[in-house]
């Protein structure tokens, strides 16, 4: 199950390209809790920074015994595979080191330590745009777990635009994205070679498109208005719980219980995949720890047991799964998150997770690793947010940069 999991990552909904990258995507250990990389921004949820900018990286060891952890980057094209350059091009100062900033919790049912850096460090200053794999790595020099970020410069503009499907046929469920990149103070000699983008949606790696051309050129202007080979389904909003207050019934909450630790039981989640489209407000996936019972919530912040209740009506196929999913286990397909048919015909999961805010939604995995983000129902009325990375890889030059970063929303459709 595990090596169907952690093969599952290089599926992409959209598009099924399989990336080789050896080391470069491993999963966390079950111990490893409440990751976040993110901008040192107001709000920043996403590991995406411009070239200069900090970005801060952090996570709770729940066997809480001050392990010796350190940390390495790698440099990645526009394929997320190990870009042909030494550490030396892409960082100032050493490529590996260790992680300095970690404390035990206290006042809390469930012991952790929590470690934490920031990039930029003294130690550690990254020089050139691209795709990156921070990876956290044990006593012995072995890689632990892996996240991806992106860091930009903008050299061109990107303008975004997001409008229903073409198809009549995908008109009322799928979302189609528009792009148009300037370039006037760059040379770019040969742009269907030269230039390459990435679209995500909602910032899910496995949600994303690549390997279109540009389709039109107008001066220094790219232009990519595709039909179906940028369109996304538009899915669902997605679900939310709150356990800022651990020991309180919400709307979302059913019962929260004190046993070993708090055990927070969900409402039943029943598909909404026939239900007409019902807005929901929400963070697109994402999630942000904090708690009213502590005034420091990286040390203080407890955590719950969170039970996860599903009512599906159609059955499975052979092979086929259903996960929670969502931005707080970086979009991954684990044991953990897998759930499970009951007796009473009930999909159920416990996961442990740290006081918080969380997006989640439910999808399904089949048994060619596809995963189908429909499972919940799919609307063009969807808010959905959309970023486009482009990527400049000059003839000549051994790395993909990124020289542009462009940023899109459903909430208006532009037809």
């Amino acid at each position: 199950m595990l090596k169907k999991i952690i093969f599952a990552l290089s599926f992409l909904i959209i598009n099924t390209n399989v990336y080789s990258q050896d080391d470069l995507e491993i999963l966390e250990p079950s111990y490893i809790k409440s990751v976040t990389l993110h901008a040192k921004k107001i709000n920043a949820f996403t590991p995406i920074i411009r070239l200069g900018e900090r970005i801060i990286f952090s996570f709770d060891d729940t066997e809480g015994d001050e392990k010796g952890y350190s940390y390495k980057l790698t440099h990645c094209d526009a394929d997320w595979e190990k870009s042909n350059i030494s550490s030396t091009e892409f960082l100032d100062g050493f490529n590996e080191d260790t992680i300095r900033n970690y404390e035990n919790s206290f006042n809390t049912y469930q012991n952790y330590t929590h470690y934490e850096l920031e990039i930029p460090n003294r130690n550690i200053r990254i020089k050139i745009s691209g795709n990156y794999i921070i990876s956290v790595l044990d006593s012995y020099g072995d890689v632990l777990f892996t996240r991806r970020f992106i860091v930009y410069q903008q050299k061109v503009d990107v303008g975004v635009s997001v409008h229903k499907a073409r198809k009549v046929e995908d008109i009322k469920t799928k979302q189609n994205v528009e792009i148009l990149i300037n370039y006037p103070n760059i040379k770019i000699n040969n742009p269907s070679e030269e230039i390459a983008v990435a679209i995500y949606q909602n910032n899910d790696w496995n949600n994303v498109i690549t390997g279109v051309k540009p389709q039109y050129f107008r001066g220094s202007q790219l232009i990519y208005k595709y039909g179906n080979e940028t369109t996304f389904n538009g899915s669902n909003e997605y679900l939310y719980f709150d356990t800022k207050d651990y020991r309180s019934s919400t709307n979302s909450i059913r019962r929260v219980e004190l046993k070993d630790l708090y055990e927070t039981r969900l409402y039943v989640n029943e598909t909404r995949k026939s239900r007409a489209y019902t807005y929901n407000p929400d963070i697109n996936g994402n999630f942000f720890i904090r708690s009213i019972n502590a005034e420091n919530t990286k040390l203080e912040g407890d955590y719950t047991k969170v039970h996860f209740i599903y009512k599906n009506y159609t059955a499975l196929n052979k092979g086929e799964s259903i996960y929670v999913y969502g931005a707080f286990n970086n979009w991954q397909f684990t044991d953990e998150n897998e759930l499970t048919l009951t007796n009473n015909g009930y999909f159920e999961t416990d996961i442990l997770l740290k006081q918080g805010f969380y997006n989640y939604t439910f999808v399904k995995l089949d048994a060619d690793y596809n995963i189908d983000n429909t499972l919940e129902g799919t609307h063009y009325q969807t808010e959905n947010d959309y970023s486009v990375f482009v990527y400049y890889k000059r003839f000549g030059s051994r790395y993909d940069e990124v020289i542009g970063y462009g940023i899109g929303n459903s909430v208006n459709l532009k037809n």
